[in-house]
């Protein structure tokens, strides 16, 4: 009797044990690309009612302090999963750093031109001053958007303004500059409605996703299980603000009380088609991955065209 209740005992202590292991594992880190804005809109919505409990994960979500810090916190073992832009993995693969994308948060570029009303076209910027942060992806952005519309990019004439975009366009500083037309072309177009916006995928690039939810392959290999659950509770998300957009925005404003409805509402109104244009939320199309790798190498982002099978993979 004695040592059947030592046994027992002991398989109670180890299964306790056990539990607590996978309580833990199922607890996730999630750390965002940007300040709060609709395009997360899904992944607040998730959290709020309870997506990710019902996939059987906790999942936190924590702003960046630098636009660099998803790849910095998924290096440390700090963020379980990271909203990155689709450049930023890109260029953390070309480094050595093995992250790898899992899910789509939009399915088209946000990155685009914004001009003075004068401005009718990209190829009119030849001699004029256009603004770029002195990020690889920006000058991309606006020799694609300039030789797609016909003109000579070297013939235009950058000036780097850091991330001032609204600011410089609304003091005139420059005729364009490059910027994301999700956030800061629609806070452009409330304080100055002719604002021209030319986005890079109307002008030869690919219809590639611009923000991909990533983690590293460690965890994917090690935690494949957690990251499936993740991602499917960021599908309901979406799928929740697609059929439902206000509701999006009503939970953001939840999670971030300090951000501005009307604000929120624009933003909301101008990304909802990027979710799910041209597919399904969240898919990660192989095709359209190996056309935008190829513009990468192109446009001088990075050295050689990405290796898609590689950096991104569904869980």
């Amino acid at each position: 009797m004695v040592a059947r209740l030592l046994t027992f005992v002991s398989g109670v202590i180890v299964l306790a044990g056990c539990g607590g292991a996978d309580v833990a594992q199922r607890r996730a880190t999630l750390v965002l690309d940007f300040t709060p804005n609709a395009v997360h809109a899904g992944i607040f919505g998730a959290v709020r009612h309870g997506d990710d409990r019902a996939e059987g994960v906790r999942l936190a979500v924590r702003e960046p302090g630098a636009s660099a810090d998803g790849v910095k916190l998924l290096l440390s073992g700090r963020a379980d999963l990271a909203v990155l832009d689709i450049h930023d993995l890109a260029l953390a693969r070309q480094d050595g750093r093995d992250l790898v994308g899992v899910l789509a948060l939009v399915q088209r570029p946000l990155a685009a031109l914004l001009a003075q009303p004068a401005v009718a076209s990209p190829r009119a910027l030849t001699g004029r001053r256009a603004g770029v942060t002195g990020l690889p992806s920006d000058d991309a952005v606006l020799d694609s958007s300039v030789r797609g519309a016909g003109g000579d990019p070297r013939r235009v004439r950058r000036v780097t303004i850091g991330f001032t975009a609204v600011r410089s366009l609304l003091a005139r500083r420059v005729d364009a500059a490059t910027a994301f037309w999700n956030v800061e072309g629609v806070e452009l177009r409330r304080r100055r409605p002719g604002i021209r916006e030319f986005r890079v995928d109307a002008f030869g690039a690919p219809a590639y996703p611009e923000l991909v939810v990533a983690v590293t392959r460690r965890t994917l290999e090690r935690r494949r299980h957690l990251v499936r659950r993740v991602t499917r509770a960021l599908a309901r998300g979406y799928d929740r603000v697609v059929v439902d957009p206000r509701r999006g925005v009503a939970d953001l404003l939840a999670a971030q009380p300090g951000l501005r409805r009307d604000a929120l509402s624009a933003q909301m109104a101008a990304v909802l088609p990027a979710f799910t244009s041209g597919g399904r939320f969240g898919g990660l199309d192989h095709r359209r991955l190996r056309a935008w790798a190829a513009w990468e190498a192109r446009f001088g982002i990075t050295r050689a065209p990405p290796d898609v099978a590689a950096a991104f993979a569904a869980p």
